[in-house]
C-alpha cells in the first residue's frame, strides 16, 4: 500500500489522503485517530485480499458499532449514513531478459460501508487500474447484488438480482459470483452507454486485474497488529498455542518451540535478538531453559547483561526491567523468518529508556529495508530522530522517500492528516505550523525565553 483514503470515518470527516511508505510513522496528540487509522488499514486488507467483512471490534482495535465508527458532526450536523475508505497499491513488474521496459502498475481499491443492524458492512467494492474496472454493489436489506466491469473499449453490468447468501459471507456473496460473471458471456453482461458487446480482449484485461493483482496478496499472511501494552512476563511458562496475538502471549512458546525443534533457526533468531539487545542496552544474551523432559514441559526465558568485560548472571525475564518483556514480542515478530509483509505497531517504545527507543528506530529501518512495510504509532522523539539520522547518514538502505511521517492534527470537530517527508539532510518537510509546537514552547520555557 502506498496511499490510504478516508472519508466520514471516525474523526475524519473531509476526504483525507495519507501517503504510506516502507516505513510510516503516525504522530500526534492522543485521541486524534491514529489507532482508528491502523484499524482501517487492516480492514481494507481483509476486504480487498481476504474477502472478509472487517471486524471493527477485533483485537487490538475495538472501534465499536456503526454509530461509534461513522463520523458525527455534532447536534446540528448529525451522523453520516455511510463512510468510505480506500488505498492505492503498486504492483512491481519484474523485468525479464529481452522484455521491453515496463512501468509499475498502480492499483486502486475503494469500499463504501453502510449500517446493517449495528454493524458496518461493505455495500460497494471497486478495483481498478488504468482503464480497467471491477465494481460490485449490493443492497443489504434486499440482498441484491450487481456487477459492473469496464475497459478502455466499454463498460458492462449484470442485471441486479437477489442472492441466497448473507451479505456477511463475502467468499460466496462477492468473489465467486464475480468469477462466474466474467465468463458469463454476452447474454449476461449488458453494455452501458453505447458500449459494444464484450469481447475476449476485454475479458482478458478484467481477468488480469482479478486474478493477478488480487490473488497475489492472498498467498501472504495477514498483517500483524500489536497491542499498545504487551503481556506480563511469567516466571515459568507452560506450553500453549503458537498462533500470534496482539499482546504477544504466544512469543515465549514460539521461542521455546524454535529452540527445541529448529536449532538452526534458533541460532539465527537468537543472534538477531541479541544484536538488538546489545544495541539497546537491554540485554546481551537470551536463552530458553527447559524445566522438564521433551518439548511438552514447562520452561523459563532468561537474559543476562555484560558489564566491565564480565558476563553477569542469568536472570529470569520476570526479574529484569519491564521494558524487556514489553519489547520482546515486538522485536520477535519483526526478526522471525516469516514476518508478514505488513506490520502494524502501537507505541512499541512503551517502558523503554530513550536509548532503547532510539535502537528501535534503527531496527525499524533495517526491517523496512528488507522489503517489509511498517506502520508505527509512536510518541517517541528519540525513535523518530534516530530514523531521520540513520536515513541521512546512509546507515540503512532507505531513501528519504522510503519514510513517511503522518501528523494527525485535531480541528474543531474533526482531524486532518498531514503527510510529511524527509529530505536528504534528515529535515522534516511540509510540516504545518502546529507540528511540534508543544516541544518548542517547552524549550523556550526551559531557556527562560
Amino acid at each position: 500500500m502506498n496511499e490510504i483514503r478516508l472519508k466520514n470515518f471516525r474523526c475524519f470527516h473531509e476526504n483525507q489522503v495519507a501517503r504510506l511508505a516502507p516505513l510510516t510513522l503516525l504522530v500526534g496528540e492522543n485521541s486524534t485517530g491514529k489507532t482508528s487509522f491502523m484499524a482501517m488499514v487492516r480492514a481494507l486488507w481483509d476486504i480487498a485480499y481476504r474477502d472478509r467483512v472487517p471486524d471493527f471490534k477485533e483485537d487490538p482495535y475495538d472501534l465499536g458499532s456503526f454509530d461509534e465508527i461513522a463520523h458525527h458532526r455534532g447536534a446540528k450536523g448529525g451522523r453520516v449514513s455511510m463512510f468510505e475508505a480506500g488505498f492505492t497499491a503498486t504492483r512491481v513488474r519484474k523485468k525479464r531478459k529481452g522484455d521491453k521496459p515496463r512501468k509499475n502498475r498502480l492499483y486502486y481499491f475503494d469500499v463504501t460501508f453502510e449500517k446493517d443492524g449495528t454493524v458496518p458492512v461493505p455495500v460497494r467494492r471497486r478495483f481498478a487500474h488504468e482503464k480497467v474496472l471491477i465494481e460490485e454493489s449490493w443492497k443489504v436489506k434486499d440482498l441484491e447484488w450487481q456487477l459492473r466491469i469496464g475497459t478502455g473499449r466499454g463498460s458492462w453490468q449484470t442485471e441486479s438480482g437477489s442472492v441466497q447468501y448473507s451479505p456477511l459471507d463475502l467468499t460466496h456473496y462477492m468473489i465467486r459470483p464475480l468469477f462466474y460473471s466474467v465468463d458469463m458471456g454476452e447474454d449476461e453482461l449488458i453494455p452501458l452507454q453505447g458500449s459494444r458487446e464484450i469481447e475476449d480482449k476485454d475479458i482478458e484485461e478484467i481477468s488480469d486485474l482479478l486474478y493477478r493483482s488480487l490473488a497475489r496478496p492472498r498467498q501472504q499472511p495477514r498483517p500483524y497488529a500489536s497491542a499498545p501494552v504487551r503481556s506480563k512476563p511469567r516466571r515459568t511458562y507452560d506450553p500453549t498455542r503458537l498462533s500470534p496475538d496482539p499482546e504477544g502471549d504466544y512469543v515465549p512458546m514460539y521461542l521455546a518451540n524454535v529452540y527445541l525443534r529448529h536449532k538452526e533457526v534458533w541460532k539465527s533468531l537468537k543472534d538477531r535478538l541479541e544484536s538488538f539487545g546489545q544495541a539497546s542496552g537491554l540485554f546481551n544474551e537470551i536463552s530458553v531453559k527447559p524445566l522438564g523432559v521433551g518439548d511438552s514441559g514447562p520452561f523459563q526465558l532468561r537474559v543476562r547483561k555484560f558489564g566491565g568485560g564480565r558476563k553477569g548472571p542469568w536472570r529470569n525475564l520476570v526479574d529484569v526491567g519491564y521494558g524487556v518483556s514489553q519489547v520482546l514480542p515486538v522485536i520477535t515478530e519483526l526478526l522471525r523468518s516469516d514476518t508478514p509483509p505488513l506490520v502494524l505497531l502501537q507505541q512499541p517504545e512503551v517502558h523503554l529508556h530513550p536509548s532503547a527507543q532510539a535502537a528501535l528506530g534503527s531496527l525499524f529501518c533495517e526491517v523496512a529495508a528488507q522489503g517489509h512495510q511498517l506502520i508505527i504509532e509512536t510518541h517517541s522523539d528519540y525513535l523518530l530522530d534516530r530514523i531521520r539520522m540513520d536515513v541521512r547518514d546512509g546507515n540503512v538502505q532507505l531513501e528519504p522517500d522510503d519514510v513517511s511521517i503522518l501528523f494527525f492534527e485535531r480541528g474543531a470537530q474533526d482531524v486532518r492528516i498531514h503527510s510529511l517527508r524527509l529530505d536528504k539532510e534528515g529535515n522534516i518537510l511540509d510540516a504545518p505550523p502546529h507540528y511540534r509546537r508543544f516541544f518548542m514552547e517547552e524549550t523556550r520555557r526551559s531557556l527562560g525565553l
